[in-house]
Protein backbone atom coordinates (compact mmCIF):
# COMPACT_ATOMS: atom_id res chain seq x y z
CA UNK A 1 0.00 0.00 0.00
CA UNK A 2 2.90 2.25 0.57
CA UNK A 3 4.25 1.58 -2.85
CA UNK A 4 0.86 2.27 -4.46
CA UNK A 5 0.55 5.66 -2.33
CA UNK A 6 4.49 6.91 -3.30
CA UNK A 7 3.24 6.17 -6.70
CA UNK A 8 0.77 8.30 -6.68
CA UNK A 9 2.07 11.20 -5.36
CA UNK A 10 5.34 10.89 -7.19
CA UNK A 11 4.24 9.64 -10.59
CA UNK A 12 8.01 9.91 -12.25
CA UNK A 13 9.82 7.72 -9.86
CA UNK A 14 11.47 4.65 -11.69
CA UNK A 15 9.64 1.75 -11.97
CA UNK A 16 11.24 -1.44 -11.05
CA UNK A 17 10.78 -4.21 -13.30
CA UNK A 18 13.95 -6.81 -12.60
CA UNK A 19 14.22 -8.48 -9.72
CA UNK A 20 16.44 -6.52 -7.49
CA UNK A 21 15.28 -5.66 -4.21
CA UNK A 22 18.06 -3.70 -3.87
CA UNK A 23 16.87 -1.49 -6.82
CA UNK A 24 14.74 1.70 -5.76
CA UNK A 25 11.46 2.42 -7.45
CA UNK A 26 7.97 0.20 -7.05
CA UNK A 27 6.89 -3.07 -8.44
CA UNK A 28 5.50 -2.40 -12.05
CA UNK A 29 2.18 -5.03 -11.11
CA UNK A 30 0.86 -2.12 -9.11
CA UNK A 31 0.50 0.87 -12.22
CA UNK A 32 -0.42 -2.31 -14.66
CA UNK A 33 -3.48 -3.22 -12.23
CA UNK A 34 -4.86 0.50 -11.88
CA UNK A 35 -4.15 1.05 -15.78
CA UNK A 36 -6.13 -2.46 -16.48
CA UNK A 37 -8.99 -1.66 -13.36
CA UNK A 38 -9.73 1.96 -15.36
CA UNK A 39 -9.61 0.16 -18.32
CA UNK A 40 -12.67 -1.98 -17.08
CA UNK A 41 -14.24 0.61 -15.57
CA UNK A 42 -14.16 2.38 -18.92
CA UNK A 43 -15.30 -0.59 -20.80
CA UNK A 44 -18.24 -0.52 -18.31
CA UNK A 45 -19.42 2.93 -18.67
CA UNK A 46 -19.11 2.86 -22.28
CA UNK A 47 -21.62 -0.44 -22.09
CA UNK A 48 -24.23 1.06 -19.86
CA UNK A 49 -24.42 4.38 -21.79
CA UNK A 50 -24.76 2.68 -24.91
CA UNK A 51 -27.81 0.75 -23.79
CA UNK A 52 -28.85 2.80 -21.19
CA UNK A 53 -28.47 6.53 -21.95
CA UNK A 54 -31.43 8.19 -23.13
CA UNK A 55 -32.16 8.22 -27.19
CA UNK A 56 -33.22 11.83 -28.37
CA UNK A 57 -35.39 11.52 -31.53
CA UNK A 58 -36.89 14.41 -33.91
CA UNK A 59 -40.94 15.60 -33.47
CA UNK A 60 -43.14 17.96 -35.10
CA UNK A 61 -44.30 20.95 -33.19
CA UNK A 62 -47.87 21.37 -33.65
CA UNK A 63 -49.35 24.63 -34.64
CA UNK A 64 -52.46 24.86 -32.08
CA UNK A 65 -50.39 24.85 -29.77
CA UNK A 66 -49.03 28.23 -30.14
CA UNK A 67 -51.34 31.07 -28.36
CA UNK A 68 -51.02 33.09 -31.78
CA UNK A 69 -52.72 30.62 -33.69
CA UNK A 70 -56.23 31.10 -34.97
CA UNK A 71 -58.54 29.23 -36.90
CA UNK A 72 -62.32 29.06 -37.37
CA UNK A 73 -65.02 29.84 -34.52
CA UNK A 74 -67.57 27.11 -33.93
CA UNK A 75 -70.91 28.32 -32.32
CA UNK A 76 -71.93 25.75 -29.97
CA UNK A 77 -69.26 23.82 -30.60
CA UNK A 78 -69.62 19.96 -29.82
CA UNK A 79 -68.11 17.08 -31.35
CA UNK A 80 -70.74 16.43 -34.58
CA UNK A 81 -70.37 20.40 -35.39
CA UNK A 82 -69.46 19.44 -38.96
CA UNK A 83 -72.53 18.12 -39.45
CA UNK A 84 -73.92 21.53 -39.01
CA UNK A 85 -71.06 23.28 -40.44
CA UNK A 86 -69.75 20.96 -43.16
CA UNK A 87 -68.66 23.81 -45.77
CA UNK A 88 -66.02 24.96 -42.73
CA UNK A 89 -65.59 21.65 -41.09
CA UNK A 90 -65.60 19.05 -43.37
CA UNK A 91 -61.94 18.30 -45.44
CA UNK A 92 -62.28 19.57 -49.32
CA UNK A 93 -62.44 15.72 -50.21
CA UNK A 94 -65.30 14.20 -47.89
CA UNK A 95 -66.44 10.73 -47.66
CA UNK A 96 -70.01 10.41 -47.48
CA UNK A 97 -69.64 6.97 -46.25
CA UNK A 98 -67.85 7.73 -43.53
CA UNK A 99 -68.38 9.05 -40.00
CA UNK A 100 -66.80 12.23 -38.89
CA UNK A 101 -65.01 13.66 -35.42
CA UNK A 102 -64.78 17.24 -34.65
CA UNK A 103 -62.14 18.47 -32.54
CA UNK A 104 -62.30 22.17 -31.20
CA UNK A 105 -60.98 24.27 -28.06
CA UNK A 106 -63.79 24.12 -25.43
CA UNK A 107 -61.93 26.93 -24.03
CA UNK A 108 -62.75 29.62 -27.13
CA UNK A 109 -64.60 27.48 -29.64
CA UNK A 110 -61.70 27.48 -32.30
CA UNK A 111 -62.09 24.47 -34.67
CA UNK A 112 -58.60 22.35 -34.73
CA UNK A 113 -59.11 19.85 -37.19
CA UNK A 114 -61.50 17.35 -38.09
CA UNK A 115 -60.80 13.51 -38.00
CA UNK A 116 -62.46 10.33 -39.69
CA UNK A 117 -63.39 7.99 -37.58
CA UNK A 118 -62.12 4.33 -37.41
CA UNK A 119 -64.44 2.21 -39.11
CA UNK A 120 -64.23 -1.69 -37.37
CA UNK A 121 -62.30 -2.86 -40.07
CA UNK A 122 -59.70 -0.54 -39.09
CA UNK A 123 -59.82 -1.42 -35.45
CA UNK A 124 -59.18 -4.91 -36.45
CA UNK A 125 -56.19 -3.69 -38.36
CA UNK A 126 -54.46 -1.97 -36.03
CA UNK A 127 -55.05 -4.79 -33.16
CA UNK A 128 -53.17 -7.52 -36.27
CA UNK A 129 -50.59 -4.40 -36.57
CA UNK A 130 -50.04 -4.31 -32.86
CA UNK A 131 -50.25 -7.97 -32.72
CA UNK A 132 -47.60 -8.48 -35.20
CA UNK A 133 -45.06 -6.16 -33.25
CA UNK A 134 -45.35 -7.78 -30.17
CA UNK A 135 -44.11 -10.86 -30.99
CA UNK A 136 -40.73 -9.40 -31.48
CA UNK A 137 -41.02 -6.59 -28.43
CA UNK A 138 -41.74 -9.79 -26.18
CA UNK A 139 -38.45 -10.78 -26.39
CA UNK A 140 -36.51 -7.73 -25.71
CA UNK A 141 -34.87 -7.16 -21.88
CA UNK A 142 -35.63 -4.91 -19.04
CA UNK A 143 -32.79 -2.80 -19.97
CA UNK A 144 -34.10 -2.46 -23.65
CA UNK A 145 -37.56 -1.53 -22.23
CA UNK A 146 -35.94 0.93 -20.00
CA UNK A 147 -34.27 2.73 -22.70
CA UNK A 148 -37.72 3.61 -24.24
CA UNK A 149 -38.82 4.67 -21.19
CA UNK A 150 -35.75 6.56 -20.45
CA UNK A 151 -36.26 8.04 -23.93
CA UNK A 152 -39.24 8.95 -23.52
CA UNK A 153 -39.47 10.49 -19.64
CA UNK A 154 -36.06 13.16 -20.83
CA UNK A 155 -38.19 14.14 -23.98
CA UNK A 156 -40.89 14.98 -21.75
CA UNK A 157 -39.12 16.75 -19.17
CA UNK A 158 -37.87 18.60 -21.56
CA UNK A 159 -40.65 19.88 -23.46
CA UNK A 160 -42.77 19.66 -20.60
CA UNK A 161 -44.05 23.42 -21.91
CA UNK A 162 -45.01 22.15 -25.09
CA UNK A 163 -47.18 19.35 -23.81
CA UNK A 164 -49.00 21.56 -21.18
CA UNK A 165 -49.89 23.84 -23.88
CA UNK A 166 -51.55 21.09 -25.94
CA UNK A 167 -53.16 19.72 -23.03
CA UNK A 168 -54.37 22.94 -22.60
CA UNK A 169 -55.61 23.88 -26.26
CA UNK A 170 -57.81 20.46 -26.44
CA UNK A 171 -59.12 20.40 -22.80
CA UNK A 172 -59.86 23.88 -21.73
CA UNK A 173 -57.59 23.35 -18.58
CA UNK A 174 -55.09 25.87 -17.54
CA UNK A 175 -51.12 25.69 -17.42
CA UNK A 176 -50.95 24.95 -13.70
CA UNK A 177 -53.24 22.28 -14.14
CA UNK A 178 -51.68 20.86 -16.85
CA UNK A 179 -48.23 20.40 -14.80
CA UNK A 180 -49.94 19.13 -11.86
CA UNK A 181 -51.94 16.55 -13.55
CA UNK A 182 -50.25 15.77 -16.98
CA UNK A 183 -46.42 16.83 -16.38
CA UNK A 184 -45.58 15.77 -12.69
CA UNK A 185 -48.04 12.47 -12.02
CA UNK A 186 -46.85 11.07 -15.67
CA UNK A 187 -43.18 11.75 -14.91
CA UNK A 188 -43.59 9.97 -11.51
CA UNK A 189 -44.98 6.92 -13.04
CA UNK A 190 -42.49 6.69 -15.46
CA UNK A 191 -39.46 6.95 -13.06
CA UNK A 192 -41.44 4.38 -10.82
CA UNK A 193 -41.58 1.61 -13.64
CA UNK A 194 -37.93 2.54 -14.04
CA UNK A 195 -37.22 1.97 -10.86
CA UNK A 196 -39.02 -1.15 -9.91
CA UNK A 197 -40.57 -2.45 -12.98
CA UNK A 198 -38.33 -5.33 -13.52
CA UNK A 199 -38.34 -5.83 -9.78
CA UNK A 200 -41.93 -6.28 -10.05
CA UNK A 201 -41.91 -8.75 -13.18
CA UNK A 202 -39.27 -10.62 -12.15
CA UNK A 203 -40.21 -14.13 -11.33
CA UNK A 204 -40.78 -14.94 -7.55
CA UNK A 205 -40.47 -17.81 -5.38
CA UNK A 206 -43.48 -19.41 -3.40
CA UNK A 207 -43.27 -21.77 -0.13
CA UNK A 208 -44.40 -24.99 -0.47
CA UNK A 209 -45.58 -27.62 2.09
CA UNK A 210 -43.08 -30.49 3.84
CA UNK A 211 -44.76 -33.18 1.16
CA UNK A 212 -43.40 -31.22 -1.49
CA UNK A 213 -40.24 -30.06 -0.02
CA UNK A 214 -37.52 -31.34 -2.72
CA UNK A 215 -40.05 -29.32 -5.23
CA UNK A 216 -39.63 -25.58 -6.23
CA UNK A 217 -41.94 -23.24 -6.91
CA UNK A 218 -42.18 -20.10 -8.99
CA UNK A 219 -44.41 -17.14 -10.09
CA UNK A 220 -43.38 -16.43 -13.72
CA UNK A 221 -44.77 -13.09 -15.14
CA UNK A 222 -45.04 -13.62 -18.61
CA UNK A 223 -46.49 -10.79 -21.64
CA UNK A 224 -50.58 -11.00 -22.05
CA UNK A 225 -50.21 -9.96 -25.77
CA UNK A 226 -52.36 -7.30 -26.99
CA UNK A 227 -53.56 -5.07 -24.42
CA UNK A 228 -56.23 -2.53 -25.00
CA UNK A 229 -56.84 1.18 -22.67
CA UNK A 230 -60.63 2.83 -23.25
CA UNK A 231 -59.27 6.36 -21.52
CA UNK A 232 -61.21 9.36 -20.92
CA UNK A 233 -60.81 13.13 -21.95
CA UNK A 234 -59.37 15.04 -18.44
CA UNK A 235 -56.07 14.38 -18.29
CA UNK A 236 -55.14 13.60 -22.61
CA UNK A 237 -51.14 12.97 -21.27
CA UNK A 238 -51.20 11.04 -18.38
CA UNK A 239 -54.56 8.99 -19.37
CA UNK A 240 -52.33 7.82 -22.58
CA UNK A 241 -49.05 7.58 -21.13
CA UNK A 242 -49.93 5.83 -18.28
CA UNK A 243 -51.43 2.52 -19.55
CA UNK A 244 -49.56 2.58 -22.45
CA UNK A 245 -45.80 2.43 -20.10
CA UNK A 246 -47.01 0.06 -18.39
CA UNK A 247 -48.07 -2.05 -21.08
CA UNK A 248 -45.13 -2.20 -23.38
CA UNK A 249 -42.89 -2.64 -20.37
CA UNK A 250 -44.49 -5.87 -19.54
CA UNK A 251 -43.96 -6.77 -22.99
CA UNK A 252 -46.99 -6.24 -24.15
CA UNK A 253 -48.42 -4.13 -27.41
CA UNK A 254 -51.61 -1.84 -26.50
CA UNK A 255 -54.41 -0.71 -28.39
CA UNK A 256 -55.50 2.79 -27.02
CA UNK A 257 -58.92 4.29 -27.71
CA UNK A 258 -58.94 7.74 -26.35
CA UNK A 259 -61.88 9.77 -25.84
CA UNK A 260 -63.47 12.05 -28.79
CA UNK A 261 -62.97 14.70 -27.07
CA UNK A 262 -59.30 15.04 -26.97
CA UNK A 263 -58.50 12.81 -30.20
CA UNK A 264 -55.92 15.78 -31.57
CA UNK A 265 -53.92 16.04 -28.45
CA UNK A 266 -53.97 12.11 -27.89
CA UNK A 267 -52.46 11.67 -31.14
CA UNK A 268 -50.00 13.88 -30.96
CA UNK A 269 -49.06 12.47 -27.81
CA UNK A 270 -48.51 8.79 -29.28
CA UNK A 271 -47.08 9.89 -32.16
CA UNK A 272 -44.63 10.77 -29.51
CA UNK A 273 -44.57 7.65 -28.04
CA UNK A 274 -43.88 6.02 -31.66
CA UNK A 275 -41.16 8.21 -32.17
CA UNK A 276 -39.70 6.98 -29.44
CA UNK A 277 -39.75 3.51 -30.67
CA UNK A 278 -38.21 4.40 -33.31
CA UNK A 279 -35.71 6.10 -32.48
CA UNK A 280 -34.51 3.20 -30.05
CA UNK A 281 -35.20 0.74 -32.92
CA UNK A 282 -38.56 -0.62 -32.28
CA UNK A 283 -41.27 -1.49 -34.77
CA UNK A 284 -43.53 1.38 -33.66
CA UNK A 285 -46.57 -0.74 -34.71
CA UNK A 286 -46.61 -1.55 -31.20
CA UNK A 287 -48.66 0.89 -30.23
CA UNK A 288 -52.22 1.87 -31.74
CA UNK A 289 -54.56 4.71 -31.43
CA UNK A 290 -58.47 4.49 -32.08
CA UNK A 291 -60.69 6.92 -31.63
CA UNK A 292 -64.26 6.01 -32.82
CA UNK A 293 -67.75 6.26 -31.97
CA UNK A 294 -69.27 4.04 -29.93
CA UNK A 295 -71.31 1.76 -32.14
CA UNK A 296 -67.77 1.11 -33.38
CA UNK A 297 -66.23 0.08 -30.44
CA UNK A 298 -67.45 -3.10 -30.29
CA UNK A 299 -64.62 -4.46 -32.41
CA UNK A 300 -62.00 -3.74 -29.63
CA UNK A 301 -64.03 -4.76 -26.53
CA UNK A 302 -65.56 -7.91 -27.78
CA UNK A 303 -62.12 -9.02 -29.91
CA UNK A 304 -60.78 -12.32 -28.99
CA UNK A 305 -57.26 -11.12 -30.02
CA UNK A 306 -57.86 -8.24 -27.16
CA UNK A 307 -56.01 -9.94 -23.81
CA UNK A 308 -56.88 -7.48 -21.14
CA UNK A 309 -58.76 -4.03 -21.26
CA UNK A 310 -58.30 -1.13 -18.58
CA UNK A 311 -61.46 0.97 -18.62
CA UNK A 312 -61.42 4.86 -17.26
CA UNK A 313 -64.74 6.80 -17.61
CA UNK A 314 -68.10 6.67 -16.31
CA UNK A 315 -70.13 3.88 -15.08
CA UNK A 316 -72.46 3.74 -17.48
CA UNK A 317 -70.30 3.02 -20.43
CA UNK A 318 -67.86 1.01 -18.04
CA UNK A 319 -70.76 -1.68 -17.80
CA UNK A 320 -71.11 -1.71 -21.55
CA UNK A 321 -67.49 -2.42 -21.36
CA UNK A 322 -67.47 -5.23 -18.80
CA UNK A 323 -70.47 -6.62 -20.82
CA UNK A 324 -68.78 -6.90 -23.66
CA UNK A 325 -65.75 -7.89 -22.45
CA UNK A 326 -67.26 -11.46 -21.05
CA UNK A 327 -67.83 -12.56 -24.87
CA UNK A 328 -64.21 -13.89 -24.50
CA UNK A 329 -64.13 -13.53 -20.87
CA UNK A 330 -61.94 -10.55 -21.53
CA UNK A 331 -60.01 -9.28 -17.79
CA UNK A 332 -61.01 -5.96 -17.15
CA UNK A 333 -59.88 -3.21 -15.02
CA UNK A 334 -63.06 -0.18 -14.51
CA UNK A 335 -61.73 2.94 -12.85
CA UNK A 336 -65.38 4.98 -12.26
CA UNK A 337 -65.04 7.86 -10.74
CA UNK A 338 -65.87 9.10 -7.35
CA UNK A 339 -67.32 11.12 -4.75
CA UNK A 340 -64.51 11.78 -2.71
CA UNK A 341 -65.23 13.03 0.69
CA UNK A 342 -62.83 15.29 3.07
CA UNK A 343 -63.37 14.94 6.41
CA UNK A 344 -61.94 18.18 8.36
CA UNK A 345 -61.92 17.17 12.05
CA UNK A 346 -62.94 19.81 14.83
CA UNK A 347 -60.63 22.40 15.59
CA UNK A 348 -58.76 22.09 12.48
CA UNK A 349 -56.86 25.56 10.89
CA UNK A 350 -58.88 26.49 8.65
CA UNK A 351 -57.07 29.10 6.91
CA UNK A 352 -53.79 26.86 7.15
CA UNK A 353 -55.77 24.33 4.65
CA UNK A 354 -57.76 26.62 2.58
CA UNK A 355 -55.72 27.08 -0.61
CA UNK A 356 -55.36 23.28 -0.79
CA UNK A 357 -58.85 22.72 -0.22
CA UNK A 358 -59.42 25.07 -3.34
CA UNK A 359 -57.35 22.97 -5.28
CA UNK A 360 -58.47 19.67 -4.51
CA UNK A 361 -62.40 21.27 -5.23
CA UNK A 362 -61.55 23.35 -8.65
CA UNK A 363 -58.51 21.56 -9.95
CA UNK A 364 -59.03 21.20 -13.68
CA UNK A 365 -62.47 22.94 -13.08
CA UNK A 366 -63.77 19.78 -10.97
CA UNK A 367 -62.82 17.26 -13.48
CA UNK A 368 -60.93 15.01 -11.71
CA UNK A 369 -61.71 11.54 -10.34
CA UNK A 370 -59.66 12.41 -7.06
CA UNK A 371 -61.46 16.00 -6.77
CA UNK A 372 -63.01 17.24 -3.57
CA UNK A 373 -66.65 16.53 -4.36
CA UNK A 374 -67.68 16.65 -0.43
CA UNK A 375 -66.11 19.24 2.28
CA UNK A 376 -68.13 17.36 5.67
CA UNK A 377 -67.12 20.22 8.00
CA UNK A 378 -67.95 20.10 11.85
CA UNK A 379 -71.07 22.33 12.62
CA UNK A 380 -69.02 24.87 15.19
CA UNK A 381 -67.15 26.06 11.49
CA UNK A 382 -69.07 25.43 9.39
CA UNK A 383 -69.91 29.03 9.14
CA UNK A 384 -65.93 30.01 8.96
CA UNK A 385 -65.50 28.09 5.99
CA UNK A 386 -68.47 29.10 4.06
CA UNK A 387 -67.17 32.56 4.38
CA UNK A 388 -63.76 32.07 3.60
CA UNK A 389 -64.50 29.83 0.62
CA UNK A 390 -67.88 32.03 -0.64
CA UNK A 391 -64.45 34.94 -0.30
CA UNK A 392 -62.17 32.95 -2.30
CA UNK A 393 -64.58 31.50 -5.36
CA UNK A 394 -65.69 35.25 -6.05
CA UNK A 395 -62.22 35.73 -6.86
CA UNK A 396 -61.35 32.99 -8.87
CA UNK A 397 -61.11 34.31 -12.20
CA UNK A 398 -62.23 31.95 -15.97
CA UNK A 399 -60.78 32.08 -18.94
CA UNK A 400 -58.45 30.76 -21.36
CA UNK A 401 -54.50 30.55 -21.11
CA UNK A 402 -53.58 30.24 -24.39
CA UNK A 403 -56.35 32.93 -25.86
CA UNK A 404 -54.29 35.93 -27.44
CA UNK A 405 -53.57 39.49 -26.33
CA UNK A 406 -51.06 42.00 -27.09
CA UNK A 407 -49.12 40.81 -24.00
CA UNK A 408 -49.01 37.38 -24.67
CA UNK A 409 -50.08 34.59 -22.40
CA UNK A 410 -53.49 35.30 -19.98
CA UNK A 411 -51.10 35.02 -16.84
CA UNK A 412 -54.38 36.58 -14.54
CA UNK A 413 -56.45 33.33 -15.38
CA UNK A 414 -57.21 30.67 -12.23
CA UNK A 415 -59.62 28.46 -13.76
CA UNK A 416 -60.11 27.06 -17.40
CA UNK A 417 -63.22 25.92 -19.14
CA UNK A 418 -64.94 22.64 -19.19
CA UNK A 419 -64.73 19.99 -21.75
CA UNK A 420 -68.20 20.88 -23.43
CA UNK A 421 -71.05 22.55 -22.51
CA UNK A 422 -73.79 18.92 -22.77
CA UNK A 423 -73.80 18.79 -18.88
CA UNK A 424 -75.05 22.40 -17.55
CA UNK A 425 -78.27 21.63 -18.28
CA UNK A 426 -78.58 18.34 -16.18
CA UNK A 427 -75.59 19.73 -13.75
CA UNK A 428 -77.85 23.40 -13.18
CA UNK A 429 -80.66 20.79 -12.62
CA UNK A 430 -78.78 19.19 -9.46
CA UNK A 431 -77.74 22.28 -8.15
CA UNK A 432 -81.26 23.80 -8.43
CA UNK A 433 -82.62 20.95 -6.18
CA UNK A 434 -80.26 21.69 -3.61
CA UNK A 435 -81.49 25.13 -3.39
CA UNK A 436 -84.83 23.83 -3.28
CA UNK A 437 -84.65 21.67 -0.50
CA UNK A 438 -82.42 24.61 1.79
CA UNK A 439 -78.87 24.81 0.48
CA UNK A 440 -77.63 28.36 -0.22
CA UNK A 441 -76.05 28.40 -3.81
CA UNK A 442 -73.25 31.10 -5.13
CA UNK A 443 -72.78 30.60 -8.53
CA UNK A 444 -74.11 27.36 -9.75
CA UNK A 445 -75.07 28.64 -13.32
CA UNK A 446 -73.24 28.06 -16.77
CA UNK A 447 -70.73 31.59 -16.91
CA UNK A 448 -71.24 33.69 -20.12
CA UNK A 449 -67.49 35.20 -20.62
CA UNK A 450 -67.07 38.93 -21.77
CA UNK A 451 -64.34 38.08 -24.39
CA UNK A 452 -64.52 34.50 -25.19
CA UNK A 453 -67.97 34.05 -26.40
CA UNK A 454 -68.05 30.23 -27.73
CA UNK A 455 -66.13 28.78 -24.56
CA UNK A 456 -67.58 26.27 -22.59
CA UNK A 457 -67.62 28.29 -18.91
CA UNK A 458 -69.77 27.07 -15.84
CA UNK A 459 -68.93 29.69 -12.40
CA UNK A 460 -66.93 28.17 -9.97
CA UNK A 461 -69.25 26.76 -6.99
CA UNK A 462 -70.43 26.80 -3.42
CA UNK A 463 -73.29 24.38 -2.43
CA UNK A 464 -74.23 24.46 1.54
CA UNK A 465 -75.48 23.44 3.99
CA UNK A 466 -76.40 19.83 1.82
CA UNK A 467 -77.88 16.88 3.81
CA UNK A 468 -77.43 13.51 2.17
CA UNK A 469 -81.44 13.98 1.06
CA UNK A 470 -80.06 15.78 -1.58
CA UNK A 471 -78.97 14.62 -5.00
CA UNK A 472 -76.02 16.49 -5.16
CA UNK A 473 -74.63 14.29 -1.85
CA UNK A 474 -74.78 11.31 -3.59
CA UNK A 475 -74.48 11.83 -7.39
CA UNK A 476 -71.20 12.61 -8.88
CA UNK A 477 -70.71 16.41 -10.63
CA UNK A 478 -67.56 16.64 -12.09
CA UNK A 479 -67.61 19.96 -11.86
CA UNK A 480 -66.21 22.99 -10.68
CA UNK A 481 -68.65 22.86 -7.12
CA UNK A 482 -67.85 23.23 -3.75
CA UNK A 483 -69.77 21.41 -1.38
CA UNK A 484 -70.53 21.62 2.27
CA UNK A 485 -72.17 19.37 4.64
CA UNK A 486 -72.11 20.07 8.44
CA UNK A 487 -71.84 17.21 10.97
CA UNK A 488 -72.37 17.21 14.40
CA UNK A 489 -70.20 14.67 15.97
CA UNK A 490 -67.60 12.29 14.97
CA UNK A 491 -69.44 9.06 13.80
CA UNK A 492 -72.06 11.39 11.63
CA UNK A 493 -68.65 12.41 9.84
CA UNK A 494 -67.81 8.77 8.85
CA UNK A 495 -71.08 7.89 8.31
CA UNK A 496 -71.55 10.95 5.31
CA UNK A 497 -68.33 9.84 3.87
CA UNK A 498 -68.90 6.41 3.15
CA UNK A 499 -72.76 7.34 2.11
CA UNK A 500 -72.44 7.15 -1.35
CA UNK A 501 -71.95 4.09 -3.56
CA UNK A 502 -68.18 5.59 -4.33
CA UNK A 503 -65.24 4.55 -3.04
CA UNK A 504 -62.10 6.11 -4.82
CA UNK A 505 -60.37 8.27 -2.14
CA UNK A 506 -60.87 10.57 0.69
CA UNK A 507 -59.14 12.57 2.56
CA UNK A 508 -59.09 13.71 6.72
CA UNK A 509 -57.65 16.87 8.14
CA UNK A 510 -57.16 17.52 11.80
CA UNK A 511 -55.01 19.10 14.50
CA UNK A 512 -53.75 15.29 15.66
CA UNK A 513 -52.80 12.99 13.11
CA UNK A 514 -53.14 10.31 15.17
CA UNK A 515 -57.03 10.82 15.70
CA UNK A 516 -56.88 11.86 11.48
CA UNK A 517 -55.48 8.15 10.84
CA UNK A 518 -58.27 6.36 13.23
CA UNK A 519 -60.76 8.14 11.31
CA UNK A 520 -59.44 7.18 8.09
CA UNK A 521 -59.44 3.62 8.49
CA UNK A 522 -62.71 3.64 9.02
CA UNK A 523 -63.15 4.99 5.79
CA UNK A 524 -64.79 2.58 3.09
CA UNK A 525 -62.01 4.12 0.12
CA UNK A 526 -59.56 2.98 -1.81
CA UNK A 527 -57.32 5.51 -0.82
CA UNK A 528 -56.79 8.27 1.93
CA UNK A 529 -54.62 11.39 2.40
CA UNK A 530 -54.03 12.48 6.41
CA UNK A 531 -53.70 16.53 5.68
CA UNK A 532 -53.06 16.76 2.59
CA UNK A 533 -54.95 15.99 -0.80
CA UNK A 534 -53.88 13.22 -3.62
CA UNK A 535 -50.40 12.78 -2.79
CA UNK A 536 -51.29 8.73 -3.21
CA UNK A 537 -52.26 9.61 -6.63
CA UNK A 538 -48.57 10.51 -7.39
CA UNK A 539 -47.23 7.44 -5.94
Amino acid sequence: MNAIISFILHPLIPVNVSDDDDQKGIDIVYPLTIFFAFGIWLVVQRYHKMHNSPVEFPFTVPEPADPSWKSYPIKNANLKSHLEDPDNLLPPAADNGRDYITSFDPASGLHIHTYVADNEDEIRNKIGQAEKAQKKWRETTFTQRRRVIRSLLKWLVDNQDLCARVACRDSGKTLIDASLGEILTTCSKMEWLLKYGEKVLSPESRAGNFMLFYKKSQVVYEPLGVVAAIVSWNYPLHNAWSPIMASIFAGNAIVLKCSENVLWSTSWYIDIIRAGLRACGHDEELVQIVCCWPDQAGALTRSPRIKHITFIGSEEVGRKVAVAATEHLTPVTLELGGKDPAIILPGTDLEKWASLWMRGIFQNMGQNCIGIERMIIHQSQYDDLHAILEERISKLRVGSVLAPSPEGYVSTIDCGSMISSDRFTALEAVIRDAEENGAHVFGGTAYNHTYLENGAYFSPTLVGPVDQRMRIATQELFAPVAVLMPYEKIEQAIEIANGTRYGLGASVFGPDQREALKVAKRLDCGMVSINDFGVFYVE
